[in-house]
């Protein structure tokens, strides 16, 4: 039997890694929903720019939905795709009715900072494992979730 993915990891390094990547795949579907929620029911003073900004940010959560999957096809392993999968697998929780501009925006920071804390416990588990591909994308998103975790606290303050 073979050790090797067909991209050269050790196919239990595969297995390890993927099982994170799909905590977060999980993690990232429920936060997702979350900013859907957020866009279509903000209320307030801060409609306009809200509004417009949950549509961004659940935006490129879909690109970055895809790109975990993606990742976890190249590294040989299955990703998560049913709802109760991902409900069951996310620390993030659903939330439901809320519409007002702090109770969102802190909603929001929270869950980005629990995606962060998952990036980061990847990053180090894939560096480990020499799994280049991963360590890439994993950082890139969280120099980008960083920035706007720091745009959301300077909004609530």
């Amino acid at each position: 039997m073979e050790k090797l993915t067909n991209i050269g990891l050790e196919k239990k390094d595969s297995v390890e890694i993927a099982d994170k990547l799909n905590e977060l795949l999980a993690n990232y579907h429920i936060y997702y929903q979350n900013l859907r929620g957020f866009h279509w029911n903000i209320k307030g003073i801060h409609f306009f720019q809200l509004h417009a900004k949950y549509e961004e940010l659940y935006n490129n959560a879909l690109t970055k939905i895809d790109a975990l999957a993606e990742r976890i096809l190249t590294i040989g392993q299955k990703p998560l795709h049913t709802f109760s999968d991902y409900v069951r697998a996310s620390t993030i929780q659903e939330v439901s009715n809320l519409s007002g501009d702090r109770e969102t925006v802190e909603a929001t920071h929270q869950n980005l900072s629990v995606l962060v804390g998952l990036e980061r416990d990847i990053l180090s588990l894939a560096a480990e494992r020499e799994d280049e591909g991963t360590v890439a994308l994993i950082s890139e998103d969280i120099n980008e979730n960083e920035k706007t975790l720091w745009m959301l606290k300077a909004f609530l303050s």
